[in-house]
């Protein structure tokens, strides 16, 4: 059957101005990073998408790596464009990225201008585009000359494989020397996507305030530390949980004592806003106007629309704001 987008899929949706630039995102995104690979349901990858899109998120984010196996997020998401999205290319923002490992060798990882420049020429391939919305770099190189690195995702604007480019995981200090070369070339950032969230507060120790002054955007990922900024683990480890299933980026060793102590106070306050504690954790980094969008990942349409009940109640009160910085030190 043919996919005909909900006509009023942006009547819900709030947009923010990325930065200083034209361009507005929707206030949730939705990544790739999990489900939809190829060791994955391809119908429910597609029905992530479309009730993604049928909600107002105009976002996805993926990565030259996601999958498993690396490459096939990309290779099944191209898929989906030809089946449903090719009406809708210009109403979708796209972005990928590159510095992890892809593949086996010296110029499969880190920051080259070789793997960069290779890295979105196979993307580009995989997903069937001829440019990406965003292209980022995906994490620092130590090694690499940031010049070179910074130089490279200049190179794929003025070769037209992106609109536009962003980095990700880059502290204060590196994404300042990012900013200043990319002046100089003339091609601004637009975006940095850094991990943000209630239990991982590194990017308040001047990138924000950076982020601000320099007029770029900002799109955290991991807003729920890998769904431990819910409801799901107060009454011990659901045997369906990514704790019990997986294991490798949340583990048991995560789940200690003082942590379950800090989500039920947590999750008292968010009954109290008339909030679930995901919707509040969520609320809590979009009550930051400097943060663009919130990355969100999903295994079930439904939660997404779950996720996007976040924006009915973004506000915080003074004595909010104090109890939940009081409850995390």
């Amino acid at each position: 059957m043919t996919y005909i987008a909900e006509a009023n899929r942006y009547e819900a949706m709030d947009y923010r101005r990325c930065g200083n630039s034209g361009l507005k995102l929707s206030a949730f995104s939705l990544g790739l990073w999990h489900n939809f690979g190829y060791a994955n349901s391809f119908e429910n990858a597609r029905n992530l998408l479309r009730t993604a899109f049928d909600h107002g998120i105009t976002h996805f984010d993926l990565a030259n790596n996601y999958g498993p196996p690396y490459g096939s997020a990309e290779t099944n998401f191209g898929r989906l464009l030809d089946l449903d999205f090719q009406p809708y290319r210009d109403e979708l923002i796209i972005s990928t990225k590159a510095g992890y490992d892809m593949w086996e060798g010296p110029y499969g990882n880190w920051g080259s201008k070789k793997y960069l420049t290779a890295s979105l020429d196979q993307s580009l391939k995989r997903m069937k585009l001829d440019y990406v919305d965003i292209f980022y770099h995906h994490r620092p190189d130590p090694e690499t000359p940031l010049e070179e690195t910074i130089s490279a995702l200049d190179l794929m604007v003025r070769q037209g494989k992106a609109l536009y480019i962003g980095i990700s995981n880059y502290r204060p200090a590196e994404a300042a020397e990012a900013f200043k070369i990319l002046k100089y070339l003339g091609t601004p950032c637009l975006i940095h996507q850094p991990k943000y969230s209630m239990f991982e507060r590194w990017v308040e120790d001047g990138l924000l305030d950076l982020l601000e002054q320099e007029g770029v955007g900002c799109i955290p990922f991991s807003p729920l530390a890998q769904g431990l900024l819910t409801d799901k683990y107060l009454q011990g480890i659901p045997s369906d949980s990514r704790v019990a299933t997986s294991g490798k980026f949340l583990n048991e060793s995560h789940i200690t004592p003082e942590k379950i102590e800090k989500l039920t106070k947590l999750n008292v306050l968010a009954n109290q806003r008339g909030q679930k504690l995901a919707h509040m954790a969520l609320s809590w980094l979009l009550k930051d106007q400097r943060v663009t969008s919130v990355l969100i990942g999903s295994s079930k349409p439904e939660q997404i629309v779950d996720s996007i009940m976040a924006l009915q109640n973004t506000e915080f009160c003074e004595e909010e704001i104090g109890i939940i910085d009081h409850i995390l030190t």
